[in-house]
């Protein structure tokens, strides 16, 4: 006879607001923001205003993308959330101007405290620097700040900061080359 191991319980850090705003959030995002037309950005960034996220107007969200809670998502001008990318927002996540998070990415702002027995979640925000890219299904770790024109490679897992115009890939992530910005078209 296998002996069993006691459960412990620990209660939830999230606050109970926090709690019910996002099954509400999740309740519209499965009625109005998922099934909404590819093109439809304007509608989107509305619902995600309603919840808090402070959007800008020429932002991208995609019907796919997941946000775990609207009201730490900050998305400026012209930046895009691609199909499937899955934002874990338990702290805030900010797209500067232009940055582009591609396809199937993920961006985590959280983890658990391993060194302590009841693992109590930890949260650090992410940054994506203007112009940057996030190509497809790479992971953005807790803390990171992706620099200026950085380029993080396809299915490449971030863990520290990565440097304006540099180009890193692979898991833990490398610097691959740095480069230096575009010329301004005359």
């Amino acid at each position: 006879m296998q002996r069993e191991l006691p459960v412990q319980s620990f209660p939830s850090p999230h606050s109970y607001q926090n709690r019910i705003g996002r099954v509400l959030w999740t309740a519209v995002w499965l009625v109005f923001f998922r099934p909404s037309p590819r093109p439809f950005h304007a509608w989107r960034r509305w619902l995600l205003r309603l919840f808090g996220a402070r959007i800008e107007r020429g932002a991208h969200p995609y019907p796919s993308a997941r946000i775990w809670a609207p009201w730490n998502l900050s998305m400026e001008e012209g930046s895009c959330l691609g199909d499937h990318v899955d934002c874990y927002a338990v702290d805030r996540i900010t797209l500067e101007p232009y940055a582009t998070v591609s396809q199937y990415a993920f961006l985590c702002t959280a983890g658990h405290d391993y060194t302590v027995k009841a693992m109590p979640v930890i949260t650090a925000p992410i940054r994506i620097g203007r112009r940057a890219w996030v190509a497809a299904d790479a992971f953005v770790g807790p803390g990171v700040m992706i620099g200026e024109g950085a380029v993080v490679g396809a299915r490449a897992s971030v863990f520290r900061h990565v440097d304006p115009w540099t180009v890193v890939g692979g898991n833990p992530a490398r610097i691959i080359k740095k480069y230096a910005p575009p010329k301004e078209s005359a």
